[in-house]
């Protein structure tokens, strides 16, 4: 995952509009980390819409649905549901 994190971090100032709005943090699945979460945000909004969050997802490698079903659903309705990991 490291390369996509830098990836991503790269659209950060000076070169691009994302700002980090919270540092990596876990996030949880039946009160055990299920992964971890940054979340970024773009600088020039004055609200909360825009954000991105990378996540990871603890001993799932690239197929999260088949491996960790549950905190795929998680994700998949923390996304629909617009709410934060």
């Amino acid at each position: 995952h490291t390369g996509s994190e830098a990836w991503v971090d790269s659209m950060g100032p000076p070169e691009g509009p994302l700002g980090i709005r919270e540092a990596w943090r876990p996030w949880m699945v039946n009160a055990q980390v299920a992964g971890y979460v940054k979340s970024y945000a773009d600088t020039r909004s004055v609200t909360d819409k825009g954000t991105l969050s990378f996540a990871t997802v603890k001993g799932a490698g690239h197929t999260v649905p088949e491996y960790k079903p549950e905190e795929a659903l998680h994700m998949f309705r923390s996304f629909i549901n617009d709410r934060l990991l």
